[in-house]
């Protein structure tokens, strides 16, 4: 590299030699670097309107469709899967299937949350808690799911039931692993610090390791949340009756069928909803950690303001049962 000889000098009669300042990388493809945000949308646009090109080119609508480069079988062409919508929207319900996938999805992983994370807590704070359940936390962890479905099958059945619980089992070992290294991931002159001051090891448990580790266990939540979402397919293989059977029955009924429309709608949907339902979540982690993630604060001063005015009501209650007694 250059190197540029200063025109001064320094003490003892040498020279300062101070290397030349590296030629600026181009902006655009610069290493990790970034662009506005304007050429973000025009370049994913513009993906996007090749994608359409060659959605066009393949299903070639002017040709009969013997003649299309893509096999009908295979992909509709544009104009035939727009036409489709009407029935899938209206013939089809898929609206009610839809809420049914969600409603799938948010109880079973409520419900895996609700026991993978005080799970994962005990697990990050207990080495002994952390080995008994170690074996559970492997296996869980990297079981194929679609070995699963037979299992929650015979224990389960095939109703809400099932589908429910394949959502808890499929996250809730990865929800408690997560919850387990995001308290170790604290670092111990937190815990340190607390002991000096006179805290007891509940209190470390509670008021320090669990909140400084909240928004790591909620980023790994929306993450996995979204896992869950495509989870949920392999569940809606079977349906009980004439119940909604969800975005993955829809998808079956299809393919057995031949509406290979449908399947090409559904699967553009899917990813929509689980983008729109990552961006609340992510408005939500945002507005909860704003030290962390630089967000409003909003739900941060309501839970605060809320907690505060929770722990003057138990003082109040434990002062008149004092004053009474």
């Amino acid at each position: 590299m250059a190197v540029e000889e200063s025109k001064g000098s320094v003490a003892g009669g040498t020279t300062e030699v101070a290397p030349a300042r590296a030629k600026p990388a181009r902006r655009w493809f610069a290493l990790r670097g970034s662009i506005p945000k304007w050429s973000t949308v025009a370049i994913s646009l513009l993906f996007v309107l090749l994608v359409i090109g060659l959605w066009f080119f393949m299903t070639s609508p002017d040709r009969p469709r013997e003649d299309r480069i893509a096999s009908p079988s295979v992909i509709a062409s544009p104009g035939e899967t727009i036409d489709s919508f009407h029935a899938l929207w209206f013939d089809r319900a898929l609206t009610r299937n839809i809420l049914t996938t969600l409603r799938r999805v948010l109880l079973g992983f409520l419900l895996a949350t609700a026991v993978g994370i005080p799970l994962g807590i005990l697990c990050g704070c207990f080495a002994p808690v952390s080995a008994f359940f170690l074996p559970l936390t492997v296996f869980g962890r990297n079981i194929p799911l679609a070995a699963l479905i037979p299992l929650t099958f015979s224990i389960f059945g095939i109703g809400e039931i099932q589908k429910i619980m394949f959502i808890f089992i499929a996250c809730v070992m990865f929800i408690a692993g997560d919850t387990a290294t995001s308290i170790r991931d604290v670092s111990q002159r937190y815990v340190d610090t607390a002991y000096t001051l006179g805290a007891s090891r509940h209190q470390v448990i509670m008021k320090v390791l669990t909140p400084l580790a909240l928004p790591s266990v909620f980023n790994s939540l929306r993450l996995l949340f979204g896992l869950a979402f495509g989870y949920i397919m392999l569940a809606e293989l079977v349906k009980l009756g004439s119940e909604a059977g969800g975005l993955g029955d829809i998808i079956r009924q299809s393919q057995r069928r031949g509406m290979v429309e449908h399947i090409w709608i559904v699967l553009v949907i899917i990813p929509m909803l689980a983008l729109a339902i990552d961006q609340g979540l992510y408005w939500i982690q945002r507005s909860l950690f704003p030290h962390r993630y630089g967000g409003s604060g909003l739900l941060n001063r309501l839970m605060r303001f809320s907690f505060g005015q929770w722990n003057d009501l138990k003082t109040r209650l434990l002062s008149r049962s004092e004053a009474e007694s």
